[in-house]
């Protein structure tokens, strides 16, 4: 590390102390004019550093394509229901925002398209940009070397830095790290090292990795034996690594006990007609295993989800969506939440007799939340993961009955995207629990509930819209334009006339109004496809009927063998 330069921005007392790092000199070197980013250590720093560097920045900033950032705030409200983030209210006009998981989707590419194009300048953002997102930059400053609290490694260093002047974007490009002194060797060990090995993650959960892999291949019927499930291990990344990543174990020994945890979870059973041990041990998959398979549910809760819907039919309440919504609540992202208890408790007290006996049946009492929202001590035992859960679909069902994501994350003090990530889980889920349900004739009652509440989730908006979000290309907002247009259903759109649509619906391009009419026509034809089909098959001649193919059958043959329509 040798001396470069000093820079040459004039600072004031009380700016040095607001900016340490002397980050505006930095930026103010690089923008209006070409692109930056500041990787932060954490969300929160993502919006300060923000709004400090706004505090220091020159009025003529705001000059700068004045009104491009005004229809930027625009759209912000547009997709906020008509609020935006105050600290994206201050910051924008100056071409600056913060990017971080807090944002709804909807808020981040709005904002990456108008980084892209040069509107914004700079945007604040934590590691999460640096993969998967290509938004390229000037200059690119990484604010410290950590990632929350953990030091970086090289590979997101490499990610990180990588971001700065493309090739065939830009003509240069620069990478800035701030360090304190306590942080040198290692930085010099992480710019000088190598970088990180590359490893198979089939090891780190075999719930997920191992385990789900063997319930695949079995279900597909790509292997049954133990000899081929085997030999497709050899032929994996994790075969190839083993006695790398997992030395006191071998390969053989790892398949062996996956395959046992599926038989004891009741997923896989050893086919009695092979031989029940060596290569040739054969396994079939039960109906559990199909359903979970079908379902994409993941082998750590499949047998949680059976016992949960099971115990549902014995008092599912339909007065409320609320245990519905409860059964469809992603199992991973309950596991991984910590409830805010005031708001748990001010929210219990809110709920209808039926939504009472809902959080009655789970086991979860309003004293209990109460006393965790006292600090009090708790002696009776309670499941904490179904009491995270039903926190969760708490904030599910207020979604659903407000749908506005502003005001949920109000009234729950979460992030936007935050909930945002939760519906689209749920949605997914749900989904999921619907194609498990379909595989065991136990839970038929459920079919036709999931398939609404999956389309509300999915949506997520009033019951009136969905319909029209079914057609390619019509979100939330066209779905509104739409609907108060007096057009109501997939008909009214499969018959519409695009020069029409183009005159009544504001922003509607040529283009996008036939695409529109094209969707709902395919879209129209396929559901009339689908119930002709439902309709042959319930006036088809039963091929199990008492007395076909018997002596009967021949006088039965001079009358129609089918239904017919008329």
């Amino acid at each position: 590390m040798t001396f470069s330069r000093l820079l040459s921005y004039k600072y004031s007392e009380a700016q040095k102390k607001m900016d340490p790092d002397r980050l505006v000199a930095l930026v103010t070197e690089v923008i209006p004019n070409y692109s930056c980013l500041v990787f932060c250590p954490s969300k929160k720093n993502c919006e300060n550093v923000a709004e400090m560097l706004c505090k220091f920045l020159s009025k003529d900033y705001l000059n700068h394509r004045e009104k491009e950032k005004c229809e930027v705030i625009k759209s912000l409200r547009n997709v906020g229901h008509g609020k935006v983030c105050p600290v994206l209210k201050r910051t924008v006009p100056f071409g600056i925002a913060y990017h971080h998981s807090g944002l709804t989707s909807d808020e981040r590419r709005l904002l990456e398209e108008a980084y892209s194009i040069g509107v914004l300048c700079l945007l604040t953002c934590t590691s999460t940009l640096a993969a998967g997102v290509n938004l390229p930059a000037r200059r690119v400053i990484l604010r410290a070397p950590y990632v929350a609290n953990t030091f970086l490694k090289r590979n997101q260093y490499k990610q990180m830095v990588g971001r700065a002047g493309r090739a065939g974007i830009d003509t240069a490009g620069e990478s800035i790290l701030l360090l304190q002194e306590k942080d040198k060797q290692q930085v010099l060990d992480l710019i000088n090292g190598p970088l990180e090995s590359c490893c198979s993650h089939l090891v780190e959960e075999f719930t997920k990795g191992i385990q789900s892999l063997f319930l695949s291949l079995i279900g597909l019927k790509i292997a049954a034996s133990l000899g081929d499930i085997y030999q497709f291990m050899n032929g994996t990344f994790f075969g190839v690594q083993q006695k790398i990543l997992l030395k006191e174990k071998s390969l053989w020994e790892i398949t062996v006990d996956a395959l046992e945890h599926l038989a004891e979870k009741g997923l896989l059973q050893k086919d009695s007609r092979g031989d029940n041990e060596g290569l040739e041990c054969h396994f079939r998959i039960t109906k559990l295993g199909q359903a979970s398979f079908k379902g994409a549910i993941d082998v750590a809760y499949c047998d949680t989800l059976y016992r949960d819907l099971k115990k549902g039919l014995e008092g599912l309440v339909l007065e409320s969506l609320l245990h519905l919504v409860y059964l469809t609540t992603p199992y991973d992202l309950a596991a991984q939440s910590e409830p805010d208890w005031m708001v748990y408790f001010r929210q219990f007290g809110q709920l209808s007799p039926a939504e009472q006996n809902v959080a009655a049946l789970l086991g979860v009492s309003e004293s209990f939340i109460g006393k965790k929202a006292a600090g009090q001590a708790i002696r009776k035992k309670v499941d904490k993961n179904v009491v995270n859960r039903l926190y969760l679909s708490f904030v599910l069902y207020s979604l659903l009955k407000e749908t506005n994501v502003w005001s949920v994350s109000e009234k729950f003090n979460l992030p936007r995207g935050y909930i945002q990530n939760l519906l689209t889980g749920a949605a997914s889920f749900s989904s999921c629990v619907l194609h498990f349900c379909e595989e065991l004739e136990e839970f038929w009652v459920y079919k036709a509930l999931l398939v609404e509440l999956t389309k509300k989730l999915t949506y997520c908006v009033k019951a009136e819209l969905i319909p029209l979000m079914e057609v390619t290309g019509v979100l939330e907002g066209r779905a509104k334009q739409l609907y108060n247009a007096g057009y109501r259903s997939i008909m009214h759109l499969a018959n519409a006339n695009p020069e029409v649509l183009v005159k009544t619906i504001d922003h509607l391009s040529r283009r996008q109004a036939r695409q529109i009419v094209s969707s709902a026509k395919m879209l129209l034809h396929e559901k009339a496809e689908a119930l002709q089909g439902e309709a042959e098959e319930l006036l088809r001649l039963p091929a199990d009927l008492p007395g076909l193919g018997g002596p009967s059958s021949e006088r039965a043959g001079s009358h129609d063998g089918d239904i017919s329509l008329s």
